[in-house]
């Protein structure tokens, strides 16, 4: 991996590598199947771009989000691919046994060689309930003490054969291992353990600055990296004019609005979107989610790009866009990779 990056203004790929976190959105009236055929376009397309990884996120119940396996779903999308590194962001280790998640992961790794990222998170991904059903507790359970550190290095140790129990096929085939978070308590493990880090700057942006600062301080040198390496997850909707990319943003908008209110579904329509009773309130909520988010022409994100890896000094972006239309959220990729000067040459290295 690359050290600091020396500058931090200018063309965004000549300063930072760029990858896409993937939600695999299911857009209302449509099918996981669909959703799942809309991310294998993209990530043959994110190759082809010269994006660096392309990573999926667990979640479980959610009716918009068909990325449950991510082990399942990276076999298929690094089997579709050649060169893109492919992983998880993430896996949440407290639903899976480590021995497992090793299993899993050391498959992907012994398949496709140095492309494989294992991207690791604490929370559940899920409410309450399901959590419980994924770990085969009962729900008053869940509040046992936190032991997500354990987990990681009996994880490590599995990866490095010197566990009690042999993991075949991941003694020997570790995947790239990162930490996900959203708080300051992932970046401090991450930072005591020498690990990547990657944090959700799109759901979690008021805690990004004091995150990093705390993942920088935190860091010890590790077999895995000499000094810290920060990535950061941002929402961004890139259309031909500011106006077109907003209208392209509202449908992830009122999904997430409907989200917090104890709604979850799939992604709305535009015509759902006009027809919504927009409160006063669910429009400030709006308004202050897109805050953080990158949002307009390609001269726009571009600029909004720019300002936000100066801003955080990281030295790798991902992003996420959610639309109705799978057809949208592939051109919005393609004006972002154009408006940031991408090429082939971007990707990056394990």
């Amino acid at each position: 991996m690359s050290g600091k990056n020396q500058s931090r203004v200018g063309v965004v790929t000549s300063v930072v590598p760029l990858s896409i976190l993937d939600l695999v959105p299911v857009a209302a009236g449509a099918s996981a199947t669909s959703a799942l055929e809309h991310s294998t376009r993209l990530v043959r397309r994110a190759e082809e771009l010269g994006f660096g990884r392309f990573w999926v996120a667990e979640h479980h119940a959610m009716p918009g989000i068909a990325s449950s396996s991510p082990p399942v779903l990276i076999a298929h999308l690094a089997g579709a691919t050649e060169r893109i590194r492919v992983g998880s962001g993430g896996v949440m280790l407290p639903n899976h046994r480590p021995l497992v998640v090793a299993e899993q992961f050391g498959t992907l790794e012994a398949l496709h060689p140095d492309r494989i990222d294992l991207g690791i998170g604490r929370a559940p991904g899920t409410d309450p309930k399901t959590a419980a059903a994924l770990r085969g507790i009962s729900s008053g359970q869940l509040g046992a003490p936190d032991n997500f550190p354990d987990q990681l290095v009996e994880l490590s140790a599995y990866f490095r054969g010197d566990a009690d129990v042999l993991a075949v096929p991941a003694a020997g085939n570790a995947p790239s291992m990162w930490l996900l978070g959203s708080s300051g308590y992932s970046a401090q493990v991450a930072g005591m353990l020498g690990l990547p880090f990657a944090f959700a700057h799109h759901f979690s942006a008021e805690n990004t600055l004091p995150a990093l600062q705390l993942y920088r301080e935190k860091f010890r040198p590790s077999a895995m990296l000499s000094e810290p390496y920060s990535m950061i997850a941002a929402s961004v909707f890139c259309a031909g004019t500011d106006e077109a990319a907003q209208e392209l943003a509202m449908p992830a908008a009122l999904q997430f609005l409907r989200l917090r209110l104890g709604q979850p579904g799939p992604v709305p329509s535009p015509e759902e979107v006009a027809a919504f009773d927009w409160t006063d309130q669910a429009l400030r909520f709006v308004e202050q989610r897109q805050a953080d988010q990158i949002i307009g022409s390609p001269e726009t994100v571009r600029r909004g790009m720019e300002q936000l890896v100066a801003s955080t000094a990281v030295d790798e972006l991902m992003i996420t866009t959610s639309t109705f239309a799978g057809e949208d959220r592939l051109r919005s990729y393609e004006l972002f990779a154009e408006a940031v000067g991408m090429t082939p040459d971007a990707r990056v290295a394990a």
